[in-house]
């Protein structure tokens, strides 16, 4: 049994870190662009970044929310699923 749960417990881990990836590395790259062009016209708007950000976790979560909430739903019906060996 706590093999099993571990072996969830890892897997909970890894589809938090799969699910979470697409949209921070979003923010990053959009970060990173930004502060090399604040860098070069030496504008610095904290505003305009943080408003980029947002905008480009939203299309992440646009494009990829499905997929998303589909790998999240599957992990959450195998624990479910699983329920049953923990109690019984």
């Amino acid at each position: 049994m706590d093999a099993h749960f571990l072996h969830l417990a890892q897997r909970g881990l890894m589809i938090t870190a799969l699910v979470s990836a697409p949209a921070l590395a979003a923010a990053v790259v959009v970060g990173l662009g930004m502060a090399t062009l604040q860098a070069v016209t030496q504008i610095q708007e904290q505003s305009a970044q943080v408003v980029l950000k947002i905008g480009a976790i939203y299309g992440t979560l646009l494009v990829l929310g499905y997929w998303m909430a589909a790998q999240v739903f599957s992990y959450t019906r195998l624990i479910f699923d699983s329920f049953g060996t923990w109690v019984g």
